[in-house]
């Protein structure tokens, strides 16, 4: 049977998200420190769990990189395999991979599975299973949604917040208590720092991939191309500022597996 999470990708557009400007910053900084983290060794190999249509696998898989990809949901994989590009793609669970032997890769990117993953209990079992087949003193790339952006969105400009406090979707300081059914499962620096002590990982550092873009969108859309050029060097240029993680739609925990 369908899952409510397979329902909601056949129908979301995820190629046109990630080509639209506020895609762009995202992909643009999270390439940026894939590359940092990388060098210039293409014998590295790469594992993308939760790949989605393939966005960020096919890009290292064309400039030379060996890929492996796994991603949940059918339709989206359907689409990363039409590409025709050298990724081995495979349908798959985060939080078990037990088709991957411990130790395989040099980097491995957790784009989308923690934004659907709902008890701490599976986020660990992903982030587990992330850090067994990663190689000692590899990098782990792990994306969260963050709180104050739901609230900000879906509870203030959206204007949702005062039925979702009376539902209880909210707690007293305004955490977002989501359940299976919405999806989205929204973090705050504190809870991931939580997941990471408890993991035994260590943090290389923790960015915004996307800052204000997602706030932004309409402004972005607006812009002339060289003023747009403009927003990504300022936003590559503030994106590791502590005062501004968290306050984005997205954070990126840069993992090193010290087992």
């Amino acid at each position: 049977m369908m899952t409510e999470l397979e329902k909601y990708y056949n129908k979301f557009n995820e190629e046109k998200r990630l080509n639209s400007r506020h895609g762009q910053v995202e992909f643009i900084t999270s390439m940026k420190y894939i590359h940092e983290y990388l060098g210039e060794d293409k014998t590295k190999k790469i594992l993308d769990v939760g790949a989605g249509t393939g966005r960020y696998s096919v890009a290292l898989a064309n400039e030379g990189y060996d890929v492996t990809a796994v991603e949940l949901v059918k339709y989206n994989l359907g689409i990363l395999k039409s590409k025709n590009s050298t990724v081995k793609a495979y349908q798959g669970n985060a939080v078990k991979l037990k088709r991957f032997e411990n130790d395989s890769f040099d980097l491995t990117l957790l784009f989308g599975p923690m934004y659907h993953l709902h008890t701490k209990e599976d986020q660990l079992k992903a982030l587990s299973e992330a850090k067994r087949v990663t190689k000692k003193d590899g990098v782990i790339l792990v994306a969260y949604c963050m709180n104050e952006y739901s609230v900000l969105t879906y509870g203030f400009k959206e204007n949702h917040i005062k039925e979702s406090l009376a539902e209880g979707k909210l707690s007293e300081d305004f955490q977002v208590l989501s359940k299976e059914e919405d999806l989205y499962r929204y973090m705050r620096l504190e809870d991931i720092n939580a997941l990471n002590e408890e993991m035994g990982v260590t943090r290389i550092k923790i960015i915004s991939p996307d800052g204000p873009s997602d706030f932004m969108r309409p402004t972005l859309n607006a812009m002339d191309e060289e003023t747009f050029q403009i927003f990504v060097e300022y936003h590559l240029s503030v994106c590791e500022r502590a005062d501004l993680i968290g306050a984005g739609s997205h954070t990126l925990d840069i993992l090193c597996n010290t087992k």
